[in-house]
């Protein structure tokens, strides 16, 4: 897809990031499954409640599970509200996030979220992560434990995705802001991508790097997802031409956090991050270009294990089309 091409369909989607840049889904259309999601794997592991808006996906001894949004979008917001599999969950990973892979295999883009399963009396963990123009040697994760229990209610994860911004939602707090900026170069997301769902089996690296993995005499393992939403600019795969929901309101609500969230959302980072990539000196000698080095937050962070999987290697992915007796089906993003 073509530069000139790409601009033009950013100035058509402008004005439907500016009245999203609030972070909120509430004056935001509720779609159910069927109107925005495809089955993509795990045969009936994949439960589609009667209520037709709710979904339910297992992991077992057999496979995981996974859905597929039926469009490609560039630039939005994206949301689901989401209740983890409770118990010893450890290897267990559920994932909602954006990609590319499949239309794009050396190049790819990818905006996720993980959530990495636990050990009894352990919180769960949370993992953000972005890939741009497949620059996956390069990983830019951050991870966080969480202000509440994930299994015991839902909550709402979202994502905010612009040409210059990405802005990673939980309960409409913002946890982390990704600018784009010049020194990345083509690091940062910039092509038509889908929204994914997927319950897999991660024991090599999920929960402290391998050492728990998953066990199957509690399986299954559920994870429920509602309140789904996909307001964005869609693409054509095929003509490549842009159908945007652009939003009736003309206020000019400022991109990006606002003075209330960023309060909000740098007490979070505070309180609840325990890993970020822009410090971990096992795996980069020198910073990625675009990190900005806080050396409080250097300080505070030491404390964590800087290196939880991989070590320098580029972490599995979600490899949502694997199941145990299937490698027919894999797709390594």
């Amino acid at each position: 897809m073509g530069c000139s091409l790409l601009a033009s369909l950013i100035v058509a989607c402008f004005f439907l990031y500016v009245v999203l840049a609030s972070g909120s889904p509430g004056n935001l259309p509720i779609l159910a499954f069927d109107e925005g999601y495809n089955h993509l794997f795990g045969d009936d592991n994949l439960v589609v409640l009667r209520d037709g808006k709710s979904v339910h996906l297992a992991l077992d001894e057999r496979t995981g599970s996974g859905f597929v949004s039926q469009d490609l979008y560039l630039h939005g917001f994206f949301s689901a509200s989401i209740k983890l599999p409770a118990d010893y969950t450890a290897g267990v990973v559920v994932a909602f996030y954006m990609s590319n892979g499949d239309m794009f295999e050396k190049n790819h883009d990818e905006i996720d979220f993980e959530f990495l399963g636990n050990i009894r009396g352990k919180e769960w963990r949370i993992q953000t992560n972005v890939y741009g123009n497949g620059s996956t040697s390069v990983g830019r994760e951050e991870r966080y434990n969480l202000w509440f229990d994930p299994s015991e209610e839902f909550h709402q994860y979202s994502i905010l995705w612009t040409d210059s911004q990405i802005i990673f939602y939980v309960d409409n707090v913002p946890i982390r802001e990704f600018k784009r900026t010049q020194s990345m170069g083509g690091d940062f997301p910039s092509k038509p991508m889908t929204l994914y769902a997927t319950i897999w089996d991660g024991s090599d690296w999920a929960t402290n790097g391998g050492k728990y993995r998953v066990n199957y005499k509690y399986a299954p393992y559920i994870a429920q997802f509602s309140e789904f939403v996909l307001h964005g600019c869609s693409v054509d795969p095929t003509e490549h031409l842009a159908k945007c929901d652009i939003a009736e309101s003309s206020e000019a609500i400022p991109t990006g956090v606002t003075p209330t969230q960023r309060i909000k959302m740098e007490g979070f980072r505070q309180k609840h991050m325990t890993y970020s990539y822009c410090y971990d000196r096992v795996r980069y000698k020198a910073p990625p270009p675009e990190c900005v080095i806080n050396p409080k937050e250097a300080e505070r962070l030491g404390v964590f294990d800087p290196v939880t999987f991989g070590k320098g290697r580029r972490h599995h992915g979600k490899r949502h089309h694997r199941s145990h007796n299937s490698h027919a089906e894999a797709t390594s993003i």
